[in-house]
């Protein structure tokens, strides 16, 4: 399969491209696919998985003060299409970071992918609107809002418009992290006031056994609220490495 198109030149800042792996939570937990993740975020979550995208003063806690030079590279949109349609999937993720932070360019590289058969979801933490121009591309969006427990407050994570604008597409899905039942309540908070429908229940967590603590302390709360529940597999199958 060979990207086409034409504009498709524009600058997009990745941080990694891998590929096939599968998607390790949300709705589509378990799909072969393949990711792009971008560099770059609006957001300094503390717990953040990916802080090597967006930490340049080791504020996450993993601690680590991470180079932009190393992480962050500028390509051509074309170019970052040809290799996700080289790995052969028919889905691919679109990460980061914050993706919505570079709509245009994204919303290129969806029509790229489009053309080919590909299917397209866009991860984001559901403080930006998506622009005319990307909705039209049309890619699925994983909204996960944060909660408090990330280090920030609703102020900085809960922007109306944009939960509305994205609850509004076609096949959103929104994802919330928590660590205990405690978290369940801020959910359901949001889920009400913007009358989110296809909502889904992550534990937060890095390693297995982590993960598979909090998932037990969740599992009948969220159950019991007619709720959907999610893992991250591929730190089950991989632990926490980077690119799988």
């Amino acid at each position: 399969m060979r990207a086409r198109g034409t504009g498709s030149d524009r600058k997009i800042v990745v941080n990694e491209i891998f590929g096939p792996t599968i998607q390790g939570e949300g709705p589509s937990m378990g799909r072969s696919c393949s990711f792009v993740r971008l560099g770059g975020c609006n957001l300094t979550c503390t717990w953040c998985d990916t802080p090597y995208t967006w930490d340049w003063t080791g504020r996450s806690d993993a601690g680590t003060v991470y180079d932009p030079k190393a992480e962050l590279h500028a390509m051509n949109v074309a170019e970052v299409a040809e290799r996700l349609l080289v790995t052969d999937v028919r889905l691919v993720v679109v990460s980061g970071g914050e993706p919505l932070q570079q709509q245009r360019t994204v919303a290129r590289l969806c029509r790229l992918l489009g053309e080919s058969g590909v299917s397209v979801e866009i991860e984001t933490n559901g403080t930006l609107s998506p622009s005319p121009e990307l909705v039209a591309a049309r890619p699925r969006f994983n909204v996960s809002p944060t909660l408090r427990h990330s280090g920030m407050g609703p102020e900085q994570t809960v922007v109306p418009e944009a939960l509305r604008a994205l609850n509004a597409t076609r096949g959103a899905a929104f994802t919330f992290v928590c660590r205990d039942p405690g978290d369940l309540d801020e959910v359901a908070d949001i889920v009400a006031r913007y009358g989110l429908e296809s909502v889904w229940i992550m534990p937060e967590g890095q390693d297995q056994e982590t993960l598979s603590d909090r998932l037990a302390l969740l599992a009948d709360a969220v159950v019991a609220r007619r709720w959907n529940i999610s893992t991250r597999i591929h730190v089950h199958a991989w632990g926490n490495r980077r690119a799988v």
